[in-house]
């Protein structure tokens, strides 16, 4: 009997048959009939010799009742038919067949490159720049910058323009510079240039292989974003925890902090390291100005200064053009009718426009009390060239209702206030040049006008903003001496208030006005001239959204920041901001030296010395709180000495105790009895006129 190894038994048989019939269906499916057969091993029973254990697919029995071992997926192999939907050879579609289906070509995968959006941002920044480079249309590439979109990419813009740029002339480092204090805040924010920058840092030792002075360049753009305000100075601390001591990049920060950052006049040599600025400067503008009208008064050539005018490519400072042909006409009387020609030529072409125009006419009509002082018949003058302006329609008629109904602070002053005026600005180009305040406090002493103060601080900042640090500085240190000695606080309030009312106004002369004002105001409140207090009450009289409030809101910001205090007093090169800090620490060690047996002359000398009679309220309110302290009233033989010589005067004693007064709160808590010392004091100092008799009840009254 034939052996039973090698054949299906009843349930694989069935399974095969079921199999069998459900073969057009598995066709299109993704298995094919042989591999679901194969998820059920079909193997011969044990006990047999041969195929054991082998898949029954792979083993097939022939007619003569011989195992033979067919190929793998059983097709082929003698005496066996074939796979299941075996085809003779491989399928051919007809597309010309009715039943042909698209869907049944077989499938081609095409190979494609995929894009990464960082790299299509640095190639499409890369074009920007490049056109920057070539046309300088800082607006073009700030519109192209925004078009771009991808804000998440801006620090990589950063980092390539400045890459750019250190690889090639100082024209393309300085128009960088120029573009990003251009984009600051409007386009790229704080955060996005730091991070720009720390990526330039980290590729520092890269950049250094092509660029061999990479170190100094990358060090002066850090520095002139520091100065430019785009960087804040902390920048340099945080940077350096990001880098490596031993990296280019480390090399980098400490070469802008002590190379640059740290010389004196650092923000005027910094800027102009590579030139100066791309844009001329506000004076060049000017002086072109002046040179292509005189040069049209001598040719009367209207074309060919429509063509100056044109090439100065300042539309925005076109009412200077106005104002300074309009002077020019009063000056030579022979002219007026060619500037007249030459404004209407203008006007017509659309080269000044209507609101330039206006803003010139504006402008002259607020300097016409100075003016007359050289042209004496400067007012009338100008109110007949503004009718003539009117009635050929290059004028708004506008112009004539806002000047003369609503007027300027300037027209409205009497003959006095035009005579002080004169009087303060030789005042205080006098001051610039001796630095001498106790000269300057007489002389405006002697004009015996304290209602005008507040004029008096306006003209003081405004002619300052014009200068160097170094004027700016001497501004400052005078507002604290006149704080002291004959300003009150509400003098100081109101005459910050009308230089920020006319803020939009000397921003067309000063293009930094607004930045130079906040600091103004912040170092008045770092020199305890203002109070903060007083920045909210001069931002509440202004306008809301104007110029003069976000100058209120930068000082805000600029007093709130960490070591505010330190920053401010150095914000124009140092200098006599230190003074006052450095006079403290002499007032305190003369004073701890008198106490401990030291000999009045010499106490009085030192107090001399120091060269700052402003400040000797210091040396008052020091020496009461020594006595406090001390329990020792020779600290009162010391002030006896420097008032009986002059040395200290009744201003000086008067701001002494009402500081000493002001400050009883917190004084108490230190010396419980201080209350009771200062009320001796306080009668003592009467007793020997250091102050007036009136002096106590008004300073107790007024602190409670």
């Amino acid at each position: 009997m034939a052996s039973s190894e090698g054949f299906l038994t009843e349930e694989q048989r069935e399974r095969l048959t079921i199999a069998t019939q459900n073969s057009e269906v598995l066709s299109s499916s993704p298995k094919s009939p042989s591999s679901l057969l194969s998820e059920h091993q079909i193997k011969a029973p044990a006990g047999g010799k041969g195929a054991v254990g082998v898949a029954a697919r792979h083993v097939r029995r022939t007619h003569s009742g011989k195992l033979v071992r067919v190929k793998k997926d059983g097709a082929g192999g003698k005496g066996t038919w074939g796979k299941l939907l075996d085809t003779d050879g491989e399928p051919h579609l007809d597309r010309n067949d009715p039943n042909y289906d698209s869907g049944e070509e077989p499938y081609q995968l095409v190979g494609s490159t995929v894009s990464d959006p960082l790299d299509d941002y640095k190639k499409a920044v890369a074009s920007i720049i490049e056109e920057y480079f070539s046309t300088g249309d800082v607006e073009q590439a700030a519109s192209d910058l925004r078009e771009l979109g991808s804000t998440q990419y801006l620090p990589y813009f950063v980092k390539r323009l400045v890459s750019m740029a250190m690889d090639r002339h100082d024209k393309e480092k300085e128009m960088a510079s120029v573009l990003l204090s251009a984009l600051y805040a409007d386009v790229i924010s704080s955060s996005q240039i730091c991070q720009g920058f720390v990526m330039l840092l980290e590729a520092a030792d890269d950049l250094a292989v092509d660029i061999l002075d990479a170190v100094d360049v990358l060090a002066l753009f850090i520095a002139r974003a520091v100065v430019d305000d785009i960087l804040p100075p902390a920048f340099l601390t945080r940077a350096k925890k990001t880098v490596s001591e031993t990296s280019k990049g480390y090399q980098v920060l400490l070469t802008a902090e002590k190379s640059y950052l740290s010389a004196p006049h650092h923000a005027e040599l910094v800027e102009r390291r590579w030139g100066g600025t791309t844009h001329v400067t506000v004076e060049e503008v000017k002086k072109k100005i002046a040179d292509l009208l005189r040069e049209y008064v001598e040719s009367g050539d209207t074309s060919e200064a429509c063509r100056c005018i044109r090439e100065l490519s300042v539309s925005f400072f076109h009412h200077e053009v106005v104002k300074r042909a309009l002077v020019l006409a009063m000056e030579i009387r022979t002219a007026e009718p060619l500037i007249l020609k030459l404004l209407k030529e203008t006007s017509e072409e659309g080269l000044i426009s209507s609101s330039q125009m206006a803003k010139g006419f504006s402008r002259l009509a607020e300097s016409l009390d100075d003016l007359a002082l050289d042209i004496p018949s400067a007012k009338s003058l100008f109110e007949s060239l503004v009718p003539k302006a009117i009635s050929e329609g290059w004028l708004d008629e506008s112009f004539l209702r806002s000047s003369f109904e609503n007027g300027d602070v300037e027209n409205k002053d009497d003959e006095k206030v035009r005579r002080y005026k004169e009087e303060v600005v030789t005042i205080i180009h006098e001051y610039f040049l001796s630095d001498d305040i106790p000269e300057l406090i007489r002389s405006l002493e002697d004009l015996g006008s304290p209602e005008f103060n507040p004029i008096f601080l306006k003209k003081l900042i405004t002619l300052a903003l014009d200068r160097k640090n170094r004027e700016k500085e001497m501004a400052s240190v005078l507002l604290s001496a006149l704080h002291i000695e004959i300003f009150s606080t509400e003098d100081i309030v109101n005459g910050f208030f009308m230089l920020l009312e006319s803020a939009e106004d000397t921003a067309l002369d000063i293009l930094d006005a607004s930045n130079e004002l906040a600091l103004f105001m912040a170092r008045a409140v770092i020199d305890d001239v203002l109070a903060p207090l007083n920045l909210e009450e001069i931002g509440s009289k202004l306008q809301p959204n104007c110029s003069g409030s976000e100058t209120v809101h930068m000082a805000r910001s600029l007093i709130a920041a960490r070591h505010a205090g330190e920053r401010i007093l150095r914000c124009w090169g140092g200098g006599t901001g230190w003074a006052v800090e450095d006079a403290k620490d002499k007032i305190q060690k003369l004073l701890e030296e008198y106490e401990s047996g030291g000999v009045v002359s010499e106490a009085c000398q030192c107090i001399r010395d120091l060269g700052m009679p402003f400040f000797n309220h210091e040396v008052v309110k020091k020496a009461l709180v020594m006595a406090m302290e001390k329990k020792n009233d020779r600290m009162l033989d010391l002030l006896q000495e420097c008032f009986g010589e002059g040395l200290i005067t009744i201003n000086q004693m008067t701001k002494g105790f009402s500081r000493i007064n002001d400050g009883m709160d917190d004084l108490a808590l230190d010396i419980p009895n201080a209350a009771e010392k200062y009320e001796f004091y306080l009668e003592y100092a009467k007793k020997k006129g250091w102050l007036v008799p009136t002096f106590g009840s008004v300073a107790v009254d007024g602190s409670s």
